[in-house]
């Protein structure tokens, strides 16, 4: 063999040595960048889960509807995102209040006056006026009833009270009673913005 062919060789090997370090540079390199994505995915689904429980903590919660009280607007065993996020109550809204001094466990009622309205029932025709102005409602299930141990409706609705009632307008312990009673304001745990469960009836519940 001659001094060229030996040379030749010797290039030759030298080429497969630097291809071959070349695919493992790449082959590392891959690797590397195949590692980071996933560590960025990871940090990526950890963050979101982080949101996600901080929002329903502060933000939103689930509540499920115990009795019935409020239908036919919800049912029992419907389940419900409220929120209180900067949230003050308005006529109209369904909220759940937390306790009170004669019953402890959540209740789901539907504001009916606010702080400063005037509010006054006519339990002989059923109707509820607020301000002098007749309400329509028409989410209603049956007259609006007078209830044992009737409440003595103040001329205005205090500062930092609501009045409120549940839908079920003879099937329900609400304000009108002193068993319930005008509710402080800060015992409202939210307002229920739209039901999730059963399924037939996702969506909006105004």
């Amino acid at each position: 063999m001659s001094d060229k062919d030996i040379k030749n060789k010797s290039e030759e090997e030298n080429d497969v040595e630097l291809k071959s370090d070349d695919q493992s540079e790449d082959d590392i390199e891959e690797t590397f960048t195949v590692t980071g994505l996933v560590f960025e995915w990871a940090n990526v689904f950890i963050i979101a889960i982080i949101f996600v429980v901080l929002i329903f903590t502060f933000v939103f919660r689930q509540v499920t509807v115990d009795g019935e009280s409020m239908t036919d607007t919800l049912k029992n065993g419907d389940r419900l995102i409220i929120s209180n996020f900067m949230y003050t109550p308005q006529y109209g809204d369904i909220v759940v209040i937390s306790h009170g001094e004669n019953y402890n466990e959540p209740i789901i009622k539907r504001v009916i006056a606010t702080e400063g309205q005037a509010l006054s029932i006519n339990y002989e025709t059923g109707e509820v006026s607020v301000d002098g102005v007749i309400l329509d409602e028409d989410y209603i299930k049956g007259m609006t009833i007078e209830l044992k141990h009737p409440l003595d409706i103040p001329e205005r609705i205090p500062e930092g009270y609501v009045f409120v009632m549940g839908d079920n307008r003879q099937g329900s312990l609400d304000s009108r009673s002193v068993d319930i009673g005008l509710i402080p304001v800060e015992n409202i745990i939210g307002k229920a913005e739209f039901r999730i469960f059963p399924l037939n009836s996702i969506g909006s519940i105004y």
